[in-house]
């Protein structure tokens, strides 16, 4: 039976998914979630509607991958794991189809130092992880080697994920990205937009850290 702070953490999963589709970054039961949880983490299951969604169906996966064979994580489980095995500072993953972030990834287009809140996500882009099938491991490795250094990327004709310490942070970033995205994309309408220089991005990234909400 889960513990009384087990049950939140599962719930407030469940409130990320639902809030992903009311913010419009997500739709359906495209996107998913994971959050890191003792010697493992907790992850949405697979195909499940997030309003119908409960508390005990959250799966629990230890980092060697093992979880209960009865429940079936999410199809995108594997960079998942492999986020949270590659970067101890981060606690949460969050992956949805937000559509201007979603255009960009099919145009293969990075999102470039268009505005200072790109720092945000760590440097001066968010990079394009190349394609590869959803839920393999060569999406895996893709997408964490996007997140080399950041805390965001998109996926080539996919998506994008935000990564964060805390789920709150994570889920900010992400709607931080998508915003970005629009900006760029409504940018390339008009022409070709004037960039930040590196040297303006890292003189944020020193009086930016800690922006964004407190970590729950």
């Amino acid at each position: 039976m889960p513990t009384t702070k087990d049950r939140e953490k599962r719930q407030s999963i469940i409130d990320a998914c639902r809030s992903m589709n009311a913010l419009g970054i997500n739709q359906g039961t495209s996107g998913n979630i994971s959050l890191r949880h003792g010697e493992g983490l907790l992850i949405t299951p697979t195909s499940t509607p997030y309003e119908a969604m409960q508390p005990e169906q959250i799966v629990f996966m230890g980092l060697d991958g093992s979880h209960d064979a009865a429940q079936r994580p999410s199809s995108e489980w594997r960079f998942h794991l492999d986020i949270l095995r590659a970067r101890p500072e981060i606690n949460a993953v969050v992956h949805a189809h937000p559509i201007y972030s979603t255009i960009l990834a099919i145009m293969g287009l990075e999102i470039p130092p268009i505005h200072y809140m790109i720092a945000c996500a760590g440097g001066d882009t968010i990079r394009v992880a190349p394609y590869a099938t959803f839920g393999t491991q060569e999406l895996s490795e893709h997408a964490v080697r996007a997140l080399e250094g950041r805390l965001a990327c998109l996926l080539e004709h996919h998506g994008m994920i935000a990564v964060g310490a805390s789920l709150s942070k994570a889920m900010w970033l992400a709607v931080e990205v998508e915003t970005l995205a629009r900006q760029y994309h409504g940018c390339l309408q008009i022409g070709t937009p004037r960039l930040l220089p590196k040297a303006e991005i890292e003189n944020v990234l020193g009086r930016i850290a800690g922006y964004g909400p407190a970590d729950k």
